[in-house]
């Protein structure tokens, strides 16, 4: 384990923390003639060096430094602007594929399985899946009667924005509710409230604020809800 923690830090420090945003640019223009590729590749090898200073090493450092600079080529050579997206999750799997291949190859660990057999963990993972789009699905059909129509609707609105966002607050107040840390959750009302009250301060529309908390409260609820019925279980 301290070796594949070894590597994924040399990755997060050669990839992000020590590349500049001007070096992605000219990789992203120049592609396999930019100078900065194989120096980025060179300070992945350096950082190898420093923190995994073992012979024994050698062929698996060559490997990683390799293989990375063929995924970070491929990935300056075919991406275009509408897919960097898509290529930056390609080029992230699979570096972070070689790694766990190599550490594998390294030193064989015995991965147990068993413990996603433990009921507790089941509980706890089916608790999450539950508050992702589930309940998504749930609030929005519950408070779908009290929906405002309004005739000028927000351009500036991101996509399925409110949907993650909901996402995300379930998430942390269920993590708050299961490790006891209840100030959090009161972090996190506070934190949404101070976002929200422009927008309701500047919106005339008292339907669209007694919507946005009935599915804010409901959101939060379930969410808590599901974290105590969960340490209800696992406390029996």
């Amino acid at each position: 384990m301290p070796l594949l923690l070894k590597l994924i830090l040399v990755h997060l420090l050669g990839d992000f923390v020590l590349q500049p945003s001007r070096w992605v640019k000219e990789k992203e223009q120049r592609k396999l003639k930019a100078w900065q590729l194989y120096v980025h590749v060179l300070i992945h090898a350096v950082l190898l060096v420093i923190f995994v200073a073992d012979r024994s090493f050698i062929i698996g450092g060559l490997t990683i430094v390799v293989t990375h600079l063929i995924i970070d080529g491929m990935k300056v050579s075919l991406q275009k602007k509408s897919t960097k997206r898509l290529w930056f999750a390609v080029d992230q799997t699979l570096h972070l594929t070689v790694i766990g291949a190599v550490w594998y190859w390294m030193e064989s660990p015995v991965i147990d399985i068993d413990s996603l057999n433990d009921p507790n963990i089941l509980l706890i993972i089916t608790g999450l899946v539950f508050l992702t789009t589930p309940t998504s699905v749930i609030v929005k059909n519950t408070i779908s009667r009290w929906t405002p129509t309004s005739d000028h609707p927000s351009a500036d609105s991101l996509e399925n924005a409110g949907k993650f966002i909901g996402i995300l607050e379930r998430l942390f107040v269920f993590v708050f509710v299961v490790t006891q840390h209840w100030e959090g959750i009161g972090f996190l009302i506070a934190a949404k409230s101070i976002f929200r009250f422009g927008d309701l301060k500047e919106s005339n529309d008292l339907k669209l604020t007694e919507y946005i908390l009935i599915g804010t409260l409901l959101s939060f609820g379930i969410a808590f809800a599901t974290g105590i019925l969960c340490m209800y279980a696992i406390a029996k």
